[in-house]
């Protein structure tokens, strides 16, 4: 059998890697988008790297975009397989296409506006909402933690990776040649510190592990809690300043992280009396998602639910849900605190806030999680003075900050917990994904220290043969 990485291969995201057996028969471990690219990235994702209607199924680790972005594509252009995937993940990926499908179409036409003025071609968006909605059509929920024949060839088992809600390590089973193979993915791996969900889960042997490093050379910083760090930021933006308070944020996961810290705040009586606007509907559905798998809580978060039936809830949030309700609030003055998506700020309605925000030194710009250098929010945390929105240069005289505590990523003690229920030993090959390339030779390293022989670092499109 062979293994092919097309995606997040020496970068953080577009997570696609191709499995390809003897006979023939493709299985695609995730499809998702790359973000974050700078003026690379359209053209990244109009190119699969292999042909969609010669993949037989879809293994799908999460929900993220990075991973699942890509899948009405996919479908678009000939893939008629099934997308397996945990019932949390199935859920959330429905609401995350179809507004992924919304965003480019309203980019697409707000760019081609431009164009036209420019009398350049236009363009088109990688996939509209019915291509997303076609997509849902092929998802199969799988359990946590049971073997799935999915056909002769795979079985396939999830096990909770801690990360988002529904976020599964991926384990095969190959049977080719009499023999059988075991192949882990680990999709992004959670922390064993996380303020909501439960730890990654261990899992069995296995002979090959794809591994994601996106902090593999980093600690985060647990010294300061979560909501004493927004509170700080809070009450320097908007009771120093007097400004507003912009948090770019991933609809699910940050979201609600950042809801769960502003709710503990109000518990203890130390949330500010200000109105906060979660302005993302994709959020608002996300939310709601989060909310039906209390399950996968942590044992911290099951005992708050005894006395607080809502812990992403608190007194002065404000969901925004239509356009023109988002479009007042650059017309208000602060102080207020704006949550929105998405977490990269290349896309979404924060891109909007930052745009009509940025000029002002009164406000600030939050940011809460990765970015890719080449991004927006990239860009901003490498300190640029001007940064280009929609076509327009902007002066940045907002402030810019960072909460590095909030990753939902594992750093490397996370990660190499992570595999730590396995033994070096057994391990044929492993292959470092998902990460900036210093980050992966560094944690590549470190993994060799570790007592695991051979660890590799695959460029894109690169296809090796699996033993």
């Amino acid at each position: 059998m062979k293994i092919a990485f097309h995606g997040a291969a020496r970068t953080v995201t577009g997570s696609k890697h191709l499995l390809t057996l003897k006979n023939g028969k493709k299985y695609l471990l995730d499809c998702g988008m790359f973000q974050g690219m700078g003026k690379d990235t359209d053209a990244m994702n109009r190119h699969f790297g292999f042909d969609p209607a010669e993949v037989t199924h879809l293994i799908l680790s999460h929900a993220h975009i990075d991973h699942c972005g890509l899948i009405p594509k996919l479908v678009s252009e000939g893939f008629n397989g099934k997308v397996f995937c945990t019932p949390a993940t199935m859920e959330l990926a429905a609401v995350m296409l179809e507004d992924s499908a919304g965003i480019q179409e309203n980019e697409v036409k707000y760019e081609n506006k431009r164009r036209a003025q420019q009398g350049l071609p236009y363009l088109k968006p990688l996939y509209d909402t019915a291509d997303a909605l076609a997509a849902v059509d092929h998802f199969v929920a799988v359990p946590y933690d049971i073997w799935l024949t999915i056909d002769e060839n795979i079985e396939v088992q999830y096990t909770d990776a801690g990360h988002i809600i529904g976020s599964a390590a991926v384990h095969l089973k190959i049977k080719e040649d009499g023999k059988v193979t075991r192949l882990t993915f680990s999709g992004d791996v959670g922390r064993y510190r996380d303020v909501i969900l439960k730890s990654p889960a261990t899992f069995s042997q296995a002979d090959h592990i794809i591994i994601e490093s996106t902090y593999g050379n980093s600690l985060h910083d647990n010294a300061t809690t979560t909501p004493d760090e927004v509170l700080r930021w809070i009450e320097k933006a908007c009771l120093q300043k007097k400004g507003k308070l912009i948090i770019p944020a991933f609809s699910v996961g940050r979201t609600q992280e950042i809801l769960f810290a502003l709710n503990q705040l109000e518990l203890e009586r130390r949330l500010p009396d200000l109105d906060y606007f979660v302005d993302s509907p994709l959020s608002v559905k996300a939310t709601g998602i989060v909310k039906r798998y209390p399950q996968y809580f942590n044992k911290t978060i099951q005992k708050i639910l005894q006395s607080d039936n809502d812990p992403f809830g608190f007194k002065g949030l404000k969901f925004i849900q239509s356009v023109d309700e988002s479009k007042l609030l650059n017309f208000r003055n602060g102080p207020f605190v704006v949550i929105s998506a998405s977490g990269m700020a290349d896309a979404g309605r924060v891109k909007h806030h930052i745009s009509n925000n940025i000029e002002n030194s009164r406000n600030t710009i939050l940011f809460t999680g990765y970015c890719e250098p080449r991004s927006l929010g990239g860009k901003l945390l490498d300190g640029r003075k001007e940064v280009n929105i929609y076509g327009v240069q902007h002066e940045v005289n907002a402030e810019i900050g960072s909460i590095r505590s909030m990753s939902a990523h594992g750093d490397y003690d996370d990660l190499c917990q992570f595999l730590a229920c396995q033994d070096p030993r057994q391990v044929k090959r492993m292959f470092v994904v998902h990460g900036e390339y210093h980050v992966q030779t560094e944690f590549q390293y470190r993994l060799m220290r570790k007592g695991f022989g051979d660890v590799e670092v695959p460029e894109m499109h690169y296809e090796t043969t699996l033993e």
